[in-house]
């Protein structure tokens, strides 16, 4: 299993249950921005995007940072000007990634596999360049047994032909079996592990029901390589000259 090492702060998002700005979560940390760009270049060099290019971010428990990393990796990806970028919200439970891209839940996902939607209307334009995004959809009793269905297979042949990286934003591992129900169907997936929060054994548990095989590599999150100061002192300068470039304009 390939590791893709990312040393950042937890940004925790606010704790209301309306939309929020997941982008705004860092945005004063020019740093915390830089890590997710080292992250895609990892991404990029150990994953064919051509051939894989459905991966699954998920953790083993909530609270660990993947819907945070499943936006900002998206954004980075988006960002290079050369990939179409799809972010998916398939935790229909907590609709996290929904939440933080400020959209509202409906018409998303569910509405599709419910046949009450077509896929014209679920992909939604972002502020972000090249980045869009489906949205949970309606809150339904069993989201397992809809994503095992043939309209979620039929979902994801649509929407891999239309853009070159999907993030599929699902739910943790160990609590329901919606992620694992779906685990042969992403190319891959990347496990989020925030360090000192989760127990070693619960990620180990997590990999081995979702399957190694199926497992690309682990993101490590809430480690700090070292102290502040450290960066202040030696590339302080540099990053603010950079910070202000994160976007790229938009193509005329």
């Amino acid at each position: 299993m390939i590791q893709f090492p990312f040393f950042g702060r937890n940004g925790k998002p606010p704790g209301k249950r309306g939309p929020y700005d997941i982008f705004a979560v860092g945005k004063e940390d020019p740093l915390f921005l830089e890590k997710f760009k080292g992250l895609r270049a990892v991404v990029e060099q150990k994953v064919d995007l051509h051939q894989m290019k459905l991966l699954g971010i998920t953790s083993s428990v909530a609270g660990e940072g993947k819907t945070l990393c499943c936006a900002h990796l998206g954004r980075s990806l988006a960002n290079t000007g050369r990939k179409k970028v799809l972010l998916v919200d398939v935790d229909i439970r907590k609709s996290e990634l929904t939440r933080g891209m400020g959209a509202r839940r409906t018409p998303g996902l569910t509405e599709y596999l419910l046949g009450g939607a077509t896929l014209q209307q679920l992909i939604h334009p972002t502020r972000i360049p090249n980045l869009s995004l489906v949205t949970s959809g309606i809150e339904v009793s069993s989201p397992a047994d809809l994503l095992a269905g043939d309209p979620f297979k039929s979902f994801l042949r649509e929407i891999r032909g239309q853009f070159d990286a999907i993030l599929l934003d699902t739910p943790p591992v160990l609590p329901v079996a919606d992620t694992p129900t779906i685990r042969g169907l992403a190319d891959g997936f990347l496990f989020v592990y925030r360090a000192g929060f989760t127990p070693y054994t619960l990620l180990r548990q997590a990999i081995e029901e979702l399957g190694e095989k199926h497992v690309l590599g682990a993101v490590l999150n809430g480690v700090e390589a070292a102290s502040p100061g450290y960066y202040r002192k030696y590339y302080g300068s540099y990053y603010q000259v950079h910070a202000k470039s994160d976007v790229l304009p938009e193509k005329k």
